[in-house]
């Protein structure tokens, strides 16, 4: 089965991968085989699109709490391509970033936060290539793999990091996407 982009998508190049905006109404959450929360599926104008999280962040399903069956929201993803298990029944993407819940950003994430610290340690992908750095303060400053390579950072450095913010899921410390770090910009704009 083919799989058919919705209506009210609208997308945008993001470092190699095309970035869809997806407007719709929550339906419900996705549960894994072992009870976890993988991702939440949506109705845009009648047609079923999922967005799957990253393996064992379960900090993204805090993005949907209390979200009501019909509510409105925009949720930002990279599609999936055809999965070696079988053919998907809708439309799948990789969750990125829920961008808006009934027309205004979601209250778990604050856009343009500034966090500082000094970092401790480096956080990995899952395919192994550092894709951030964690902080003295608890905080996981998220710059994809091209902005860490891009930026230089290593451990003792001391970074304040601008993006949008949400808590991390064991509730300490924040998750920053970071567009800026140390006044530089995390991808190279030129």
């Amino acid at each position: 089965m083919p799989q058919h982009h919705a209506p009210h998508e609208t997308h945008a190049k993001h470092d190699t991968q095309d970035v869809w905006s997806v407007e719709g109404r929550f339906q419900h959450l996705v549960y894994s085989p072992k009870g976890g929360i993988e991702g939440v599926l949506i109705d845009t104008d009648g047609v079923a699109t999922q967005f799957v999280f990253e393996r064992h962040d379960e900090g993204a399903a805090t993005a949907f709490e209390g979200l009501q069956v019909g509510q409105a929201l925009v949720i930002e993803g990279t599609e999936e391509g055809p999965s070696p298990k079988g053919e998907a029944g809708h439309t799948v993407y990789r969750f990125e970033r829920l961008a808006s819940i009934d027309g205004e950003a979601p209250r778990h994430a604050h856009p343009d936060e500034r966090i500082e610290g000094t970092v401790v340690r480096l956080n990995y992908a899952r395919h192994g290539e550092a894709n951030g750095v964690v902080l003295d303060t608890g905080d996981f400053v998220h710059t994809k793999p091209d902005g860490f390579a891009h930026l230089g950072l290593k451990v003792g450095d001391k970074v304040r990091a601008e993006g949008r913010a949400q808590p991390l899921a064991t509730g300490e410390g924040r998750v920053v996407e970071a567009v800026r770090v140390n006044g530089r910009a995390v991808r190279d704009e030129g």
